[in-house]
């Protein structure tokens, strides 16, 4: 079984990315490799406008990337209260993932940022969600026992890991949304090496 957890994002502007790299350490905290990966942009034919391979930054997504892991963090941008149009656009391409059941029994989770406060954080969780049931993923929130989610006047939601970037659209995490990510990280290995005992 493998021992590594995948965390797949698509960022922007530097925020989404920032928090899976504090998802991947809360990941790695407890004894799990995380395995960053990234989708390309497309263009406004539906075309990927980079190369296979980034010149710089995170690789790109395989599909065989699914079925290697123990578990998946997933992370884009909100767009209009959904999930951006490039990780779509690859989740939209995983039909044989799907009928081979490369996902069944995987722990997964999400997590988002937005430029305003009311910008559809949740509404972005619950539409990568969708996607992840039908691949008969676990999914995996977090609870209020994490005090951040008491305390926080920035990101932060049970249904998984926000940050909220301000009109400057700034990537730097508060402290308490910071925390959440690296918890919501620590959450899904957890997860992930229980199920791997059944």
């Amino acid at each position: 079984m493998s021992d590594h957890i995948l965390v797949l994002y698509y960022s922007r502007n530097g925020a989404t990315k920032a928090m899976a790299n504090r998802i991947a350490q809360g990941i790695e905290s407890k004894g799990m490799q995380a395995k960053i990966r990234t989708v390309p942009d497309i263009s406004d034919g539906i075309e990927f406008k980079q190369p296979i391979v980034p010149s710089e930054g995170d690789l790109f997504v395989q599909k065989a990337d699914l079925k290697a892991c123990a578990g998946l963090a997933l992370g884009s941008p909100t767009r209009f209260g959904n999930m951006a149009a490039p990780l779509k656009y690859f989740l939209d391409s995983t039909s044989s993932q799907w009928l081979s059941g490369a996902l069944v029994d995987k722990p997964a989770s999400v997590f988002t940022s937005t430029g305003s406060m009311h910008g559809g954080q949740e509404s972005t969780l619950l539409s990568m969600m969708i996607p992840l049931l039908h691949h008969g993923m676990v999914l995996a929130g977090l609870p209020y026992t994490h005090p951040e989610l008491h305390s926080t006047t920035t990101g932060g939601s049970p249904y998984g890991a926000t940050h909220y970037a301000h009109r400057e659209k700034s990537s730097k995490l508060s402290d308490d949304e910071r925390a959440l990510c690296f918890a919501q990280g620590q959450r899904l290995a957890m997860i992930a090496q229980k199920l791997t005992t059944l």
